[in-house]
């Protein structure tokens, strides 16, 4: 029978009875049809159609699911996510799939000196590539040990990095009860297992995941890895992945009503295409963001990556797609985005044994890949926005594109946190920004000036906004930027 025939009558019976059995689809079903079958025919559409199938034996059990609200943690939620997040430790099953996916694809055991010491090569050669120029700059985890190297080196950061971003989002109210999700670019599965795995510790929220992927051997981890770290939970769905190029991919290729769409260390590998084009190809998968989803932009911390992030994000101004964090636009004006290095920064992990294996030789920090930095852009089709402060038009705060004019002077401004602590032992660094600045700019807080009137700036969040009274501005002729020294009287408010 044709699918859509199956489709219809499983909307039918879906609407007479809350509750059924799968198998009783076959009483209206001409052809003589197994379970499997029906339920192969009818799986992609039962998240749309509000339904949930729970395997039970050789049938499955067909059940309302509820609708779409905004996913509320509850106290004990965030005490579970906090806890993890601190210790940054990967899951001992995760570990075990991603080291018998090793054994399996080398026909060793994951710790053969043989195999430890292949996946080091692997990963110093994507490294040396990484930080290569210009045309010569290429990043290839498409194949072979190569892709071993990503599982073992940057996988693990990765995964407890996109935790991070999905918590940010649940406690700003982002995320819903239920949520369809695209990753694209996907590898290996890092997001979907940081998904499944961050579903797995609430209980009131389901997602239904897919995935972009080109390569046949990243699929093949990713079939390995994915769909068998989520199967016991219930709450995720797993698709299979759409084998596709991500920069041939048009609106037509994706689901309907996407909930959130998700590009990891995507775009800076795209060296083809230009800026423009990025852009243009956002805008157009975007045709499957429902109204109030999101798309979150993620790239490493580096200078170049994060600028060109900024970049592209400016770039899509006036397209539909809106910044929602971490920029906040204070002064109703854009900023110059060929000058904006930022970056969010967090706990280091705790690093796997595999990763603790393959450093484990006579240069270990070239194996140990703990810290998690990295820049990110969350855009929205609505007009929501983080941060809702706009500067009083007659407030008496200078803004920074006019920071020049005050040098050696001190003066009142307003201004987002655009990193993390920056300095060292003696200093506390940060850079801000307020959206009109035209060159760098930084919070300096010596630690002898430190008190309780301006110790405020070392508990802003990433994308915060602070005020800042009575700073002395100096300009750092070294680095073409300025810093704003705190003093004993200098006070700092957090205003979000």
């Amino acid at each position: 029978m044709p699918a859509n025939k199956v489709l219809s009558v499983l909307k039918y019976v879906s609407r007479m009875k809350k509750e059924f059995m799968l198998s009783e689809l076959k009483d209206y079903v001409e052809d003589e049809m197994s379970i499997q079958a029906i339920y192969n025919e009818v799986s992609s559409s039962l998240f749309d159609l509000r339904l949930n199938a729970v395997p039970m034996g050789n049938d499955f059990r067909i059940i309302r699911a509820p609708g779409k609200e905004t996913l509320v943690l509850s106290p004990e939620d965030k005490e579970l996510m906090s806890s993890f997040l601190k210790f940054g430790t990967i899951p001992k099953k995760l570990q075990r799939l991603i080291e018998q996916y090793i054994g399996e694809k080398t026909s060793k055991d994951w710790d053969d000196p043989i195999v430890l010491e292949k996946i080091r090569w692997a990963i110093q050669s994507q490294k040396t590539g990484y930080w290569k120029e210009g045309k010569a700059r290429k990043i290839s985890y498409e194949k072979g040990y190569s892709i071993l190297g990503y599982l073992a080196y940057q996988f693990p950061v990765y995964f407890i990095q996109f935790q991070h971003i999905l918590y940010g989002m649940e406690l700003d109210g982002l995320l819903k009860t239920r949520m369809k999700i695209v990753d694209f670019g996907t590898g290996p599965g890092t997001v979907p297992a940081a998904i499944a795995d961050h579903y797995m510790r609430l209980g009131n929220a389901e997602v239904d995941m897919h995935s972009v992927e080109l390569y046949d051997e990243n699929i093949e981890a990713y079939r390995h890895i994915v769909p068998e770290y989520a199967k016991d939970n219930l709450n995720v769905k797993v698709e299979d992945t759409i084998k596709a190029n991500i920069k041939d991919l048009t609106a037509d290729d994706l689901p309907d009503k996407v909930d959130m769409m998700v590009f990891s260390n995507v775009f800076n590998e795209i060296s083809e295409m230009s800026l423009d084009e990025k852009a243009a190809l956002l805008k157009e998968l975007s045709k499957k963001l429902v109204d109030d989803g999101n798309i979150v932009l993620i790239e490493p911390a580096d200078k170049t990556n994060s600028t060109e992030l900024r970049r592209l994000m400016f770039a899509l101004k006036g397209s539909g797609l809106n910044v929602y964090s971490p920029c906040s636009f204070i002064w109703y004006a854009g900023c110059k985005p060929d000058e904006c290095w930022s970056f969010e920064q967090k706990n280091d992990i705790n690093p796997p044994v595999l990763m603790k294996k393959l450093a484990d030789c006579e240069e270990p920090f070239r194996y140990l890949n703990t810290d998690i930095k990295y820049s990110y852009v969350i855009l929205r089709k609505d007009r929501l926005t983080r941060i809702k402060f706009k500067v009083p038009l007659k407030a008496k705060f200078a803004r920074l594109a006019t920071i020049d004019k005050f040098a050696d002077k001190r003066i009142n401004i307003v201004c987002s946190v655009m990193s993390g602590d920056l300095g060292d032992n003696k200093y506390s660094v940060y850079k801000v920004c307020d959206g009109t600045s035209r060159k760098q700019v930084y919070v300096i807080l010596p630690f002898h000036n430190m008190n309780v009137e301006n110790n405020a700036i070392k508990e802003a969040d990433y994308g915060g906004i602070i005020k800042i009274y009575d700073v002395l501005v100096k300009y750092n002729e070294e680095k073409d930027s300025y810093n704003l020294i705190l003093g004993k009287m200098s006070a700092v408010e957090k205003v979000e």
